[in-house]
């Protein structure tokens, strides 16, 4: 592995494409953590700060996301979930209603089609959560009667709604950029930039409890070695794939016959990504973060019992956080694999399963396989997002990676590595062409 990322640096010199993909990844993320300190006017920062600390919960979640903006109450504060969010329903909504079913096979057009509706509903989600965010703010605040903000009403408001939604599709906009001319997918590059810069702080707060004696040290390398085991983890499973051979019909070629290789069908274990563990923490912790807002009203006091049921550590927090990940690994694996489509294009296009019948026959056996696959996929998981859970449960561990942003971390760096290698044999298959053209000159 040492090698390979030597061998990719050492090309990365050689080849002026690759580096100005790079130079302008960098950059973005650059001006996306710049954007990040940028405040919207009006806001107490003290106050915001403790509010972030008591609040927890969805909060904290958002926070990380968003690399400490929403703490700062910054353009960024949003971050890109009200993008994320538009692109998972347009999704779903292709899937389930028959006219964007047939939008999804115009090809080029009818992405370009899906694509305006994403960014639509991205406005449409923003001005709605920066809302929602501005007036919460201004009847809140924290301990010792510090209000969050200065001067509450509509001035206050308005500032945030139009700040935050412009830098919601700022960082969209900032996001396809480095997808079209940069490296990886920009979207989640910011999401890995957002919590790639807290790490620093986390490891700073985890040696300062080490030298103080609140976390001894061989707790400290145990912790070390579970990050270390649970990351080779999830790129082994993230990796791992279930491949259905396939058969191609034989066809004529000129006066012969001719049989075309057998290929294969891969499907992944984790076909749902990372989207599960997201919208199971949004809504596990959704109870806390209603209890804080309304903490003053007498008559919510179930609210306040829910909330502590839910609590990390407790066996109902880890039953419905595990429940709700398995869940939403059916459902969002159910919308972005569709089992009949892939057998059609596979009975179109000659193709068939060894043993299997085209058609219907195939549409089932795939479904059975992916249904299996999703199963273990699930339970993987939901393991990884409780792990951090029962560290800090049971020693009271800074543990900043938790599964959710572990996973993302992961799943990023291995996409751009994929990427850089997927670069280079581009580069490298060029150059052999040109060298045969020469050649034939």
């Amino acid at each position: 592995m040492a090698g390979a990322q030597g061998n990719i640096l050492n090309s990365l010199g050689k080849l002026t494409e690759l580096r100005k993909r790079f130079l302008f990844t960098i950059g973005a993320l650059f001006v996306f953590r710049l954007g990040s300190f940028i405040p919207v006017p009006g806001v107490n920062p003290e106050a915001m700060t403790r509010l972030i600390q008591q609040g927890g919960g969805l909060l904290n979640l958002f926070n990380m996301f968003s690399g400490g903006a929403l703490a700062r109450y910054s353009l960024f504060a949003l971050g890109v979930m009200p993008y994320i969010s538009a692109s998972i329903v347009v999704q779903m909504l292709g899937s389930i209603l028959p006219s964007w079913q047939q939008m999804r096979k115009e090809g080029q057009s009818g992405q370009r089609t899906m694509t305006k509706y994403t960014r639509w509903g991205t406005v449409g989600l923003a001005i709605f959560q920066s809302f929602g965010v501005a007036f919460a703010l201004q009847k809140h605040s924290v301990s010792g009667g510090l209000a969050v903000v200065y001067s509450p009403g509509f001035g206050f408001i308005f500032a945030s709604v139009v700040g935050l939604t412009a830098g919601t599709m700022f960082l969209m906009w900032l996001g396809e950029q480095v997808t079209e001319r940069g490296i990886g997918n920009g979207i989640s590059l910011i999401i890995f930039a957002g919590i790639v810069a807290g790490l620093p702080s986390a490891l700073a707060q985890t040696l300062s409890m080490a030298q103080s004696g609140e976390l001894s040290i061989p707790k400290v390398m145990i912790v070390i070695a579970l990050v270390v085991l649970v990351t080779a983890f999830v790129v082994f499973m993230e990796s791992a794939q279930r491949r259905i051979p396939v058969n191609y019909a034989r066809r004529q070629g000129g006066s012969s016959a001719y049989q075309n290789q057998t290929s294969h069908l891969p499907l992944k274990i984790n076909m749902s990504g990372v989207i599960p563990p997201i919208f199971a923490s949004s809504l596990i912790m959704f109870p806390a973060t209603a209890a804080t807002w309304f903490s003053s009203a007498q008559h919510l006091s179930w609210l306040q019992t829910l909330t502590t049921a839910l609590s990390p550590g407790e066996l109902v927090y880890d039953i419905v956080f595990a429940g709700l990940i398995i869940l939403f690994a059916f459902f969002y694996t159910a919308i972005v694999f569709n089992a009949p489509e892939t057998a059609d294009n596979l009975k179109r296009s000659g193709a068939l399963i060894p043993g299997i019948r085209p058609g219907r026959a195939t549409s089932e056996y795939i479904d059975g396989v992916l249904t299996r696959l999703t199963g273990v996929g699930a339970l993987y998981l939901a393991l990884v997002c409780l792990v951090p859970t029962f560290l800090q449960s049971a020693w009271h561990v800074p543990f900043y990676f938790g599964g959710t942003s572990l996973l993302i971390v992961v799943v990023v760096v291995m996409d751009l590595y994929a990427q850089v290698q997927a670069h280079l044999v581009s580069h490298q298959y060029d150059s052999l062409l040109k060298k045969a053209n020469l050649r034939r000159r």
